[in-house]
């Protein structure tokens, strides 16, 4: 792995750091290559049941880094070509953390900016410090608003007429009108951020690790449910199938017997 990018394993949480302190942990080819094997090979690591991604220094992460040399591009590329590459390789990281199975907690300070914010954006629960500001830059580059999921995600987490405003203008959403539309779970001390973070995954881990994974995957696929109808269906599948798991008896003895149920994810 990276030296961008740390992993520290605790148990079945995994704490994932992004480290460039001293380029406000912007994106470069590198650590994007790192995150892409990183959350690629989280499906065949159902060990780790939960993520907790946050950025080393003052800031999380402010997007992409634009010093020459961060992207290197192939010896008579050209750059429609070379643009497309950068754009995809960002891009799939977005997609591969919504694929994998582990909920994945975004702790968030300081600067997130273009791809950084599209990572909070596709985090499942963001945990802010006072200090994070989050916007979308790209407009204010020459380019469009939308970019790097953020007209995807933003409307759904926090409205359509809020997600226009930032997203039309690229102007920085603090943490406190974060909080006040629900794009992020709490606002705490820059210095609590992580023992927040996890206190949530531990109370994650007190379900059934299969019950976890399809409750992610129920939750990504009916925020495109095309009526309440296909989200019931998702819901009654993921339901009668965990019903057949050795856990979902382990859990109903544990009840009857009052402690805490002891899972084996079989």
């Amino acid at each position: 792995m990276s030296k961008e990018l740390l992993i520290e394993t605790r148990g079945a949480i995994e704490i994932v750091t992004l480290n460039r302190p001293e380029k406000l942990n912007t994106m470069s080819a590198s650590l994007i290559a790192a995150l892409d094997a990183y959350f690629r090979g989280l499906q065949e690591r159902l060990d780790i049941r939960v993520i907790v991604l946050r950025g080393a220094g003052r800031a999380f992460c402010a997007g992409l880094d634009l010093t020459p040399g961060s992207w290197p591009s192939d010896p008579g590329e050209g750059g429609i070509q070379a643009g497309w590459k950068t754009q995809r390789a960002i891009a799939t990281v977005m997609q591969l953390m919504r694929q994998c199975p582990q909920p994945i907690i975004a702790l968030g300070q300081g600067a997130a900016c273009g791809g950084g914010f599209s990572l909070l954006l596709s985090s499942d629960v963001r945990i802010a410090a006072s200090s994070l500001k989050m916007n979308a830059a790209y407009i204010k580059i020459g380019l469009g608003g939308c970019d790097m999921g953020s007209s995807y995600f933003l409307p759904r987490l926090v409205g359509a007429s809020v997600a226009a405003e930032y997203i039309l203008t690229g102007k920085f959403m603090h943490a406190d009108k974060a909080l006040q539309c629900g794009l992020v779970s709490e606002v705490v001390a820059e210095d609590a951020l992580l023992e927040k973070g996890l206190e949530l995954a531990e109370e994650m881990l007190a379900t059934s690790p299969m019950g976890l994974r399809l409750t992610k995957d129920a939750l990504n696929r009916n925020i495109d449910a095309p009526s309440f109808e296909a989200a019931l269906a998702i819901e009654d599948r993921q339901q009668v199938l965990l019903a057949q798991t050795e856990d979902f008896g382990e859990a109903k003895r544990a009840f009857a017997e009052k402690r805490a149920p002891v899972y084996k994810d079989r």
